[in-house]
Formats: C-alpha cells, sequence, structure tokens
C-alpha cells in the first residue's frame, strides 16, 4: 500500500512540473536587446505563516515560511518550509519539518483553487509510566484547496487527498488555512 502511495505521489509531482513548465513556455514573451533586464523578482511573492501557542505545561510554535512566482494574473507555483514543535510536559514532544510544492490558480480575483504537495518527517517521542516511546515516520500529503480572496489574503479549506488516520500528522483531512502573500 505504501509503495502505491509512493508511486502515485510522485506521478503527481511530476506532473505538476510538467504542467508549471509548459505553462511557462507559453508565457514567455520575445524581448529586444534594450529590455534584457530580467523582472522574475517583480513576480516573486513571499509569506507563510507563524503560530504560538502556549499553556499550563503545553507548547506549540510553528515557522512556515512561502514563496511564489506569479506566472500571470491567474497562476502561481512555488515552494514552502514548514517546522513545528510541540511538547506537552511529562506527555509528550514532537518535532515536524518539511516543505511542499504548491500551486495556485485564480480563476476570478476572489477565488483562489490550490494543488499543495506536501513532505513532512515526523518525530514524535511519548512519556508513560509503563516508559517511553518514539514514533518516527514520513508523512505526504496531496491537498486540493478552495479559498475566497481579498488583496494578499486568501481564507479558505483544503482536502488531504492522501490522509490515512494511523499514520498521519494531522487529526482529519478536511482543514482550514489562511494564506498570506505580500
Amino acid at each position: 500500500m505504501e509503495r502505491a502511495n509512493s508511486q502515485f505521489v510522485t506521478k503527481i509531482f511530476f506532473l505538476l512540473l510538467l504542467v508549471i513548465f509548459s505553462y511557462q513556455s507559453f508565457a514567455q514573451q520575445q524581448s529586444t536587446p534594450l529590455e534584457s533586464k530580467s523582472d522574475f523578482w517583480d513576480n516573486v511573492q513571499f509569506g507563510g505563516g507563524i503560530g504560538f501557542s502556549a499553556g499550563s505545561g503545553y507548547t506549540d510554535l510553528t515557522l512556515a515560511p512561502s514563496a511564489i512566482y506569479n506566472f500571470n494574473e491567474y497562476f502561481s507555483a512555488g515552494v514552502s518550509l514548514l517546522g513545528t514543535y510541540v511538547s506537552s510536559k511529562n506527555y509528550y514532544n514532537s518535532l515536524h519539518y518539511g516543505g511542499s510544492l504548491v500551486t495556485l490558480f485564480n480563476p476570478i480575483e476572489e477565488i483562489q483553487l490550490s494543488i499543495e504537495l506536501e513532505q513532512i518527517r515526523v518525530n514524535n517521542e511519548y512519556k508513560s509510566i509503563g516508559g517511553n516511546f518514539k514514533d518516527n515516520f514520513w508523512n505526504t500529503g496531496l491537498f486540493l484547496g478552495a479559498g475566497y480572496r481579498t488583496g494578499s489574503v486568501t481564507i479558505g479549506a483544503r482536502y488531504n487527498l492522501l490522509y490515512t488516520r494511523d499514520k498521519n500528522v494531522y487529526n482529519e483531512a478536511f482543514m482550514p488555512f489562511v494564506r498570506v502573500f505580500f
């Protein structure tokens, strides 16, 4: 089953790359010698997310920087990194790190559709009366999302097509998101 998931993820990854590079080849503009200045950085946006929560013996810290390239007003693609540390005193510690490839499509200014391929390493350590144990694994997610966009902020939800209940870093396949790019 895991081999089938791995092959599926590999196929989706190469399909996304094919779409990105095919679309870019059609979007090329002819330039004259006087227009040799690259406008690459004019089309790049940075963003991401920061999360922090703390309580009685509990800490949760997340950093998730992202960068996308806007091919035009409808289509963008980019990468994201993710790092999360969670600790519950005398119960568990967890460290997640990884990255993702994201493709964004804006059919109209207010709507944003997304496909995101995410790969995260999960390192969990549980503490109990019976002894401590570790659960370390790689988690792959393929998310389809939709959201309402206003300015540089998009609020929406995404669904993990590769979600499995027994080995997953997320509690549910369906989850809300807030995406910000400047």
